[in-house]
């Protein structure tokens, strides 16, 4: 005697394979979008959407475009910056000077020395 579910191959909330004979599907519609690499990605939406300007392309992850003789450019992946790199983009070596002998000063003084 097996120890499995009386219902094998099913799975709880799965619906049946074919359509429903009492239903129809949502009215869609299938639009084109072209990116830089040469993909032609059909994507579906429903009918009464607006359509996107651009979409991910689903092969290269490239942004695509509706018109296939003028697909958006790559996108340009800005490279990690740590935090360091941020606060040097704001601040100049001077600034850097004057905040770090604050900070020298702040600590000396709460230690008890005044150097």
């Amino acid at each position: 005697m097996s120890s499995g579910s009386a219902i094998r191959g099913s799975r709880v909330g799965s619906s049946p394979m074919r359509p429903d004979e009492r239903s129809e599907p949502a009215p869609r519609r299938q639009i084109s979008y072209f990116c830089a690499a040469g993909h032609d990605s059909q994507i579906w939406f429903a009918a009464e959407v607006v359509i996107p300007e651009t979409w991910d392309c689903p092969r290269c992850g490239q942004p695509a475009g509706l018109d296939p003789s003028n697909p958006p450019g790559k996108a340009r992946t800005e490279p990690y910056k740590s935090h360091l790199a941020y606060v040097k983009e704001r601040r100049s070596e001077a600034d850097a000077e004057a905040i770090l002998a604050e900070a020298l000063a702040k600590l000396r003084r709460r230690r008890g020395r005044s150097e």
